[in-house]
């Protein structure tokens, strides 16, 4: 059975840093691109970043880039968020997801691990 656990999430004053991790199980790294979601109160999901399977491609979104940095580990198949400069926009429920995705890491994620929250405030 394919799962992916999220933890690392907590309460954190802007401008600290957080780092989440996403261990998968019933699936190996090679095959999966791994993406990280968010979801704020009221507001739509929206994809913050991804890693393809191949390692060899990584993706950001224009909110998080050069503050998020993704990447992973195949031995513990664990995918890690490290989050620096936090801002109070960036709290939401964090989520990762797996997805049997041949190039890069922009696609379809069928495979969901249940969140965690992150949440910015002074």
């Amino acid at each position: 059975q394919l799962q992916l656990v999220e933890s690392g999430g907590g309460l954190v004053q802007p401008g600290g840093s957080l780092r989440l991790s996403c261990v998968v199980s019933g699936f190996t790294l090679d095959y999966y691109a791994i993406g990280w979601f968010r979801q704020a109160p009221g507001k739509e999901r929206e994809g913050v970043s991804c890693i393809s399977s191949s390692g060899g491609t990584t993706n950001y979104s224009d909110s998080v880039k050069g503050r998020f940095t993704i990447s992973r580990d195949d031995a513990k198949n664990t995918v890690y968020l490290q989050m620096n400069s936090l801002k109070p926009e960036d709290t939401a429920v964090y989520y990762c997801a797996g997805g049997r995705i041949r190039w890069g890491c922009g696609g379809k994620y069928d495979y969901w691990g249940q969140g965690t929250q992150v949440t910015v405030s002074s």
